[in-house]
Parts: C-alpha cells; sequence; structure tokens
C-alpha cells in the first residue's frame, strides 16, 4: 500500500540524503588516488550488500526479496550505475561546486519523464520552482564565460541518467519495498561490475579501504534515504529538495580543497534555496486538504 504523502517526512529522509551526499564526492576523490573507478564501484556495491544485509533478514529474508519487475530493476541499475561512474569521474576532473551545480540539471529530465510516464502533476508552483533552481545553476556553472570541458560534459551525461533513475525508482515504489530496491540496486550493480573491476583490480591500502567504505555506506544508505522520501512524496516535490546540495557542496570544496566560492555562487546558491522553499510551501497553498490523500 502507498503510504500517506507527506512534505515533512520526504524532508526529512531528505535531510538524510544530503548528508551522506556531501561526503561522497570528497570520498570519491580521495579513492580515485590509488584505485580505477570500476573497482571502487564494485568494491562499494559488494560491501553495500553486507551492509543491508540485515534490513534483508528483518524485512523476511530472500524470498521476500522476489520481484515482478526484474527487467525494471536491470533497466533502472544500468543506467544509475553508467550515471554513477560518470558523476565519479567528473569528482576527479571539475570542482566539487560544479560537478553537482551541473548534477542539478537532474529535475528537469525528473520532472519530464515523471509527468509524462508516471501521470504526476507539474503544477505552475512546481514549475516555477525548478526553474528558480535551475536559474541559478546556470549562474553557478555560467557556461557561456568558456568552453564546457570534457569533465563538465560528463557530468550533464551523468545529470541525465540519474533523472532516469529517479523516475524508475519512483515507479518501483509503488509496487516493491525500499529494501527490496536496494537489494537489487548492489546485486544487478555488482554483476555488472565484476570482470570490469577485475581487469583493473589494484589491492587497496589501509587508507584506500577506509575512503571505499565511506562510499559504500554513503552510496546505500543515501538511496535509502532517497528511496524513503520518493514513499511520501512525487518525484517533482523531492528531487528539487536536493538543490541545498549545490551551495553546501561549494562550502564543503572550500573547506576541504581551497574551490574558491564566488559572489556569483553565493546568487546562484540564494535562488536555488528560494526555488526550494517555493516547492516546499506549494502543497498547503495549492491543497490545503491534501492530508487526506494517501
Amino acid at each position: 500500500m502507498s503510504p500517506r504523502q507527506s512534505t515533512l517526512l520526504a524532508a526529512s529522509w531528505m535531510a538524510g540524503w544530503l548528508a551522506l551526499m556531501l561526503v561522497m564526492p570528497v570520498a570519491g576523490r580521495e579513492a580515485a588516488r590509488e584505485m580505477n573507478l570500476i573497482q571502487v564501484m564494485e568494491m562499494r556495491s559488494i560491501i553495500g550488500f553486507l551492509m543491508i544485509y540485515p534490513l534483508v533478514r528483518q524485512a523476511g529474508g530472500f524470498r521476500a526479496m522476489r520481484t515482478e519487475r526484474p527487467w525494471l530493476h536491470v533497466a533502472r541499475n544500468s543506467v544509475h550505475y553508467l550515471a554513477q561512474y560518470g558523476w565519479l569521474l567528473a569528482v576527479t576532473m571539475i570542482s566539487l561546486a560544479q560537478v553537482v551545480s551541473i548534477e542539478f540539471t537532474m529535475p528537469i529530465w525528473t520532472a519530464i519523464l515523471a509527468v509524462t510516464l508516471l501521470g504526476e502533476r507539474m503544477t505552475v508552483w512546481k514549475t516555477i520552482a525548478v526553474v528558480l533552481g535551475l536559474v541559478g545553476v546556470i549562474v553557478i556553472v555560467r557556461p557561456g564565460a568558456s568552453a564546457a570541458n570534457l569533465g563538465q560534459l560528463i557530468a550533464l551525461a551523468a545529470a541525465v541518467g540519474f533523472g532516469m533513475s529517479v523516475t524508475m525508482v519512483k515507479s518501483l515504489t509503488r509496487t516493491e519495498s525500499v529494501v527490496s530496491i536496494l537489494f537489487w540496486m548492489v546485486v544487478i550493480q555488482s554483476a555488472i561490475g565484476l570482470v570490469p573491476a577485475l581487469a583493473v583490480w589494484r589491492w587497496p591500502s589501509m587508507v584506500g579501504w577506509t575512503w571505499v567504505l565511506v562510499i559504500a555506506f554513503c552510496g546505500t544508505f543515501s538511496h535509502y534515504c532517497m528511496t524513503r522520501a520518493l514513499r511520501y512524496a512525487d518525484a517533482t516535490v523531492v528531487v528539487p529538495m536536493d538543490f541545498l546540495r549545490v551551495p553546501l557542496s561549494a562550502v564543503v570544496g572550500w573547506l576541504v580543497y581551497t574551490e574558491a566560492i564566488d559572489l556569483l555562487t553565493a546568487l546562484g546558491a540564494t535562488l536555488i534555496l528560494a526555488g526550494n522553499l517555493l516547492n516546499l510551501k506549494s502543497p498547503r497553498i495549492l491543497e490545503p486538504k491534501a492530508g487526506a490523500t494517501g
């Protein structure tokens, strides 16, 4: 059964997503100093399986993980695997603020796909919220200021993939449990990356293992948070909450790598925050009795 829609609960789960996703690019950049990213992703999936196994047991074991939509799981995780690889690669090529800013073209693809494929409503307020967020991203990235480099193009391709993945997750939440979606994520992505990872394998140092463990935890349980959020609100509500990651990532890049934060970055972050606040308020403005639906 679908849970009662609640923007507050969705926002709470998205706070967990944000915290984990702020740590992820730092861990990915550090792990890439000594390992191929394909190996990092494979280790992350295998360790992630061990991390979610207690949740699988609590949910009824492997028998409870049976699904009637295996091909949607395969499609979702194939797209997500490629997008995740592109995202991690971009993290090693351009600044954290740029990676995350370009990633936030994702809500455009998510909103379009959610409306056209899942039948979600794209209200005027949601549209304005997304537009404000994207204008903020454009102000930060300033695509006309210089030619886009390869890292920027890879980050953009990853954003498209993430948008497709989020839309498929939203569809899966209608029939699958959160634990089942996570289970098939780590199983399918482990299978996809096994042979390529063995081909480039290098035994990591203790420091490398530490970063991989951090990536596995953040990557696995960030998806748990995101999937829980999507059970309580439409994708067009959940995804714009993630805009907060843009200014926060700029701060992390400045603190950890001394990456500069300029006035236009601050302006873009303000526009993004305004879009998020508008999007969070819009259900109450437009649908004062929406709490009765479920």
